[in-house]
């Protein structure tokens, strides 16, 4: 019998223990000695509210699942029907195959084939990499087309410090803007986050804060890379998300139109655009065609624990 997330592959280094699925090389579980990381799923289940998955070659939404490239029309499958929207890519559910699996990282592969919608075929790759610093994720795209190719990518954990709700946790979110949506979850404006309900750019309470917003203008180290903390003050315990310089915007979401998890955990999602970037054009990359300086996409993020 064959799980319904297939193949479990686990890793193991510095404490740290997790488990990648063959369906959407999905992030099941993370955990740190005997803390769990993140809200995962369990191997008899299929993933819930995309726990764990990666979100390639779009993350989010494209309105009514219509975009615009280099003069032609596309229009993709809608896979939120009740939102009319196309959403989180094309490689959520197929089965990625195995490259290398050693004690402490796991390298997974996808050839994303030219189809309606998305007529260019790229390579997609992940590694998972476990060591004394937690675990690095690095999301890898290339574009194997004749015709340069529109790309973004993301992925959806959701970050826990105990059983929950999430209310009492503290949240740090170095982002100092946040987008406006409609009631189909798409972008309509901005604001600064300056005096809203909406800035944690200083650790405080999730508190009743119902959270489902993108946010960017994200402050980073020297190094380019920028961090969120969530705690829990009762413990001191905490996990932190890093994400690296190309990818400018994090979805925050509390799941509260999902009762059965409702604040249960937080979702962090990394990712390179923000929502309906393939209409927008806005920090949309054109992948060049094969063989060409500009073919190809790495960017990198992780997830650690904080004492």
């Amino acid at each position: 019998m064959v799980a319904p997330s297939g193949e479990q592959f686990e890793i193991e280094a510095g404490g740290y223990r997790a488990v990648v699925t063959e369906s959407g090389a999905a992030l099941r579980t993370l955990s740190y000695a005997t803390r769990e990381l993140v809200d995962g799923f369990a191997e008899d289940e299929m993933s819930p509210g995309g726990r764990g998955q990666l979100l390639m070659p779009w993350p989010n939404r494209i309105r009514d699942g219509r975009y615009a490239f280099e003069g032609a029309e596309h229009q993709l499958p809608l896979t939120e029907p009740q939102r009319s929207n196309a959403s989180h890519g094309l490689a959520r559910w197929v089965a990625w195959t195995l490259e290398e699996h050693t004690a402490h990282s796991v390298s997974l592969h996808y050839r994303l084939m030219a189809q309606k919608g998305y007529p260019w075929t790229l390579d997609l790759r992940v590694v998972y990499d476990l060591s004394a610093d937690g675990l690095t994720v690095t999301q890898t795209a290339t574009n194997t087309s004749r015709e340069p190719a529109p790309y973004a990518c993301g992925a959806h954990p959701y970050l826990a410090v105990g059983p929950g709700p999430a209310d009492s946790w503290e949240l740090t979110l170095p982002a100092a803007t946040r987008s406006l949506t409609d009631d189909r979850l798409l972008p309509v404006g901005r604001e600064p986050v300056d005096g809203t309900p909406y800035d944690f750019r200083v650790a405080r309470p999730v508190g009743g804060t119902v959270l489902n917003a993108t946010f960017t203008d994200l402050a980073r180290n020297d190094d380019g890379v920028a961090t969120t903390v969530l705690r829990d003050p009762a413990t001191g315990h905490a996990v932190a998300l890093w994400v690296d310089e190309r990818v400018r915007w994090l979805l925050i979401y509390t799941a509260d139109d999902v009762p059965a998890t409702a604040r249960r955990s937080v979702a962090v999602e990394p990712m390179t655009a923000d929502t309906d970037a393939f209409r927008s054009g806005e920090d949309l990359v054109t992948l060049a065609p094969a063989g060409e300086a500009g073919d190809e996409l790495s960017v990198s993020w992780g997830i650690r624990a904080v004492d």
